[in-house]
């Protein structure tokens, strides 16, 4: 016979639910964890860069470049104001949804398929990084630099060169780490256990979702700043 559960009012009772709770804790990997801890932590960075640039911007006196200008671009003799940004944001958010198709096809176990779609995700990934660091030339070549900026206010170049550095760094980790996992899966390490770096459990394919949380996170995260820094 099951014993009989008692339950608690209010807040105490919440807790102990929670904290008994063999659904939502128990086998949970090490590593899913761990990364969900790391993204809580990225999280108050992040925030504390957008909120900080938010805070020079409303408090310069010294007035702000207008993004539109500043990030456009010329294409067939017309400008377009945030063509490259538009086709970043729009590559990264395609990348969320190869990244999630090689979760859901890990879990099935089809190795080709996960593969692909996670060197496509991978690649996504690196044509992002590679717009990236043409934009950076071009804003250079034009005397932004993190200390001055001919075009207004100083701290624009200070605020874009750590923002945009910061995430870039973080996509550029997800594509090695993409490949990383992409060789491992096509190896058929996670179906034999073999002993390596990030093999985890035989037959289980949690590495490729813990890899997906953290890709989708810096995807989100690109949202924010396109939200913040380029379109207001």
């Amino acid at each position: 016979m099951s014993e009989s559960v008692q339950l608690q009012p209010g807040l105490k009772g919440l807790v102990a639910d929670w904290s008994s709770d063999q659904r939502a804790f128990k086998g949970v990997p090490w590593g899913k964890a761990m990364m969900w801890i790391f993204l809580l932590s990225d999280t108050f960075i992040f925030s504390c860069f957008l909120i900080s640039y938010m805070s020079v911007r409303m408090s310069t006196t010294v007035e702000w470049p207008n993004p539109s200008e500043v990030f456009s671009l010329t294409a067939f003799g017309v400008e377009v104001p945030l063509l490259l940004i538009a086709i970043m944001t729009f590559i990264l958010i395609t990348s969320s949804g190869t990244m999630a198709m090689a979760v859901k096809f890990g879990y099935q176990k089809k190795r080709q398929v996960t593969f692909w779609l996670l060197i496509a995700t991978a690649l996504l990934g690196a044509s992002f990084v590679g717009m990236q660091a043409f934009e950076w030339t071009k804003l250079i070549a034009e005397g932004v630099r993190p200390w001055s900026n001919p075009m207004g206010a100083p701290q624009f170049g200070a605020a874009f060169f750590m923002i945009t550095g910061f995430h870039g760094t973080h996509v550029t980790f997800g594509v090695i780490f993409l490949v990383i996992i992409a060789i491992k899966v096509i190896k058929g390490d996670f179906d034999n256990e073999r002993p390596g770096f990030m093999t985890g459990r035989k037959g289980r394919y949690e590495m490729v979702e813990t890899m997906g949380l953290y890709w989708h996170f810096v995807d989100l995260v690109w949202v924010f700043i396109f939200a913040f820094f380029y379109l207001w």
